[in-house]
């Protein structure tokens, strides 16, 4: 299935059921008076986040959604049944915007969440409603009021524990592969991931979710590459997890690229706590692995963890240190 993380749609709630101007008329019976019932109300539109979401790919092919109306009210005080409401479900952390894609609306961050984004109309009333002692016999009924209709933006940012970051190629689809359920696509050249991928790894009875962010090249802030729409999928992320291939020609450069970019976006992202994994050790001598990470440690405060994904005692390792950043 295609990722989507942004979608425009159209909303109608149901407009509400008109009230009856009815009066009794029954053999035998003189007086019979007003019997005009209820309109039923009409359907709203409910936003709900779902566990088992993580994409928007359905409002692409479906834009427009509408609620039933409500029934108009009968004779012998019958209401008219109401609308059924319209539930529309949403993978968690989508947010809502209005039309104009920037006044935030509804953030959803919890499994189970219901937003009312279009309220039904309200039922008109029927003739038995206005009689009194003083006007036995009313027509006086009301119209059911129209449900609201709008125009909003659905946008998802992934929310995971653990993010994974790093240049094109850096190894971040293995590692979520190796220490996750997660099937991503791995080959070896530049984007191979094109959308967030998300897996949760297990240790030790304790659940973490992991998201591997495309490659973040330099100007990514700008849009350059696969651009800044997959930087906003960082912003949720508890801890960075920054992977940097070792045989690089200057890893520190490699290093500070993404910081910069992260920098560019948000103050906030590069301020997160941060866990480097320098990637792909089978590739190089023991000794010299050992001068690069004497090396770099000198240029940064972070952990700096050795790995190559062929190695299932650096996997255990690794996913004992997610454990402890998701925290």
């Amino acid at each position: 299935m295609k990722f989507l993380d942004q979608v425009k749609i159209y909303i109608k709630a149901g407009n509400g059921g008109d009230g009856s101007p009815s009066f009794r008329r029954e053999k035998f019976i003189e007086h019979g008076g007003p019997d005009g019932g209820d309109g039923g109300d009409g359907g709203s539109i409910i936003l709900k986040a779902e566990r088992n979401l993580n994409t928007l790919i359905d409002y692409r092919y479906q834009q427009h959604h509408k609620a039933k109306r409500g029934e108009n009210g009968s004779g012998q005080n019958r209401t008219g049944k109401s609308g059924n409401d319209l539930i529309l479900k949403v993978p968690l952390g989508t947010q809502v915007f209005e039309e104009d894609n920037k006044t935030l609306i509804f953030d959803f961050i919890n499994i189970g969440e219901e937003f009312v984004a279009a309220a039904g109309g309200k039922g008109g009333m029927g003739n038995t409603r206005f009689k009194s002692s003083t006007n036995r016999a009313p027509r006086k009924f009301t119209k059911g009021t129209l449900g609201e209709e709008f125009t909003i933006w659905l946008q998802l940012k992934t929310i995971a524990d653990i993010g994974i970051i790093g240049l094109p190629n850096a190894g971040k689809s293995s590692l979520l592969a190796a220490v996750t359920n997660a099937n991503p696509k791995i080959a070896n050249y530049q984007f191979t991931t094109l959308n967030p991928n998300l897996g949760v790894a297990n240790y030790d009875n304790k659940e973490v979710t992991i998201a591997d962010i495309p490659g973040l090249v330099e100007g990514a802030h700008k849009g350059t590459g696969l651009g800044i729409q997959f930087l906003k999928h960082i912003e949720r992320c508890k801890s960075l997890l920054h992977m940097i291939d070792i045989t690089n020609v200057d890893i520190k450069k490699s290093y500070n690229q993404v910081k910069k970019e992260l920098k560019s976006y948000s103050s906030k992202l590069s301020k997160k706590k941060e866990l480097i994994i320098l990637n792909k050790t089978d590739l190089l001598e023991k000794e010299k692995v050992k001068n690069i990470v004497n090396k770099f440690s000198k240029s940064t405060k972070s952990e700096i963890i050795t790995m190559s994904t062929l190695e299932k005692k650096t996997i255990s390792k690794i996913k004992a240190k997610l454990i402890s950043y998701a925290s």
